[in-house]
């Protein structure tokens, strides 16, 4: 009779960039519902802990994001004063973050926008397009405007559940969903410490100085429409 083989059991902890994962899933599968996005999110987390070498058990997904703005903001295209608390987007949002707290093991970590300096601005492809005398400013439309807001705390709390989740060697393996080259400290810390540093950049570009760092890529998008339907 063969031998029987035993695969490594592995708790894992999935750690996940919301504006970045956002932004890629967007990017790889269009617009969806907040609800499908949500479900989206948890049905690819799940898939990540896939593998053919190891059986990785889900410790917990951490989702790191901000709360939708809900201020108004004035807009010099337009003339007049945004409500976003009444916009498309805050809906969406809202409905996003309900259906991902409803998941099982899924926590938020949520930041805060620097809202009040947010405002709107004139994007940067136009700037230089103004400058260069390709477009006049009588020429500028509604879309060649952008809302600028900074998030605040999000990185940190990553870096810290980072180092927490190391430290104490509640896992044994970390996955992370970004592309931030600023997270290469806390990566280096937790392989001190032991831990197999995994990133999932979603096919996104990543600097040199961030590979260096991390023990594996899981550079995958898997095409989820078309494996639901094999």
């Amino acid at each position: 009779m063969g031998r029987k083989t035993h695969r490594a059991v592995v708790k894992t902890a999935i750690l996940v960039d919301g504006g970045f994962y956002r932004r890629r899933a967007q990017y790889h599968w269009g617009d969806k519902t907040g609800t499908e996005r949500a479900d989206e999110l948890f049905d690819y987390c799940m898939r990540l802990l896939s593998d053919k070498h190891e059986d990785r058990e889900l410790y917990r997904i951490f989702y790191y994001d901000c709360p939708p703005m809900e201020k108004k903001i004035y807009h010099p295209f337009l003339q007049q004063q945004i409500d976003f608390s009444k916009t498309d987007l805050y809906a969406w949002t809202v409905d996003f973050f309900t259906a991902l707290k409803a998941k099982r093991k899924v926590a938020l970590r949520m930041g805060a926008l620097a809202d009040g300096q947010a405002h709107y601005t004139i994007r940067p492809d136009i700037i230089k397009r103004l400058c260069r005398g390709g477009v006049k400013i009588e020429d500028l439309e509604e879309k060649d405007f952008m809302l600028k807001v900074e998030q605040k705390g999000v990185d940190m709390k990553i870096g810290i559940d980072i180092a927490s989740l190391s430290y104490k060697h509640l896992v044994d393996q970390i996955i992370l969903i970004s592309g931030d080259s600023d997270f290469v400290p806390a990566a280096k810390l937790a392989r001190r410490e032991g831990i197999d540093f995994m990133l999932a950049p979603m096919t996104a570009t990543i600097k040199p100085s961030l590979y260096e760092h991390i023990d594996g890529l899981l550079n995958r998008t898997f095409s989820l429409r078309e494996e639901k339907q094999d």
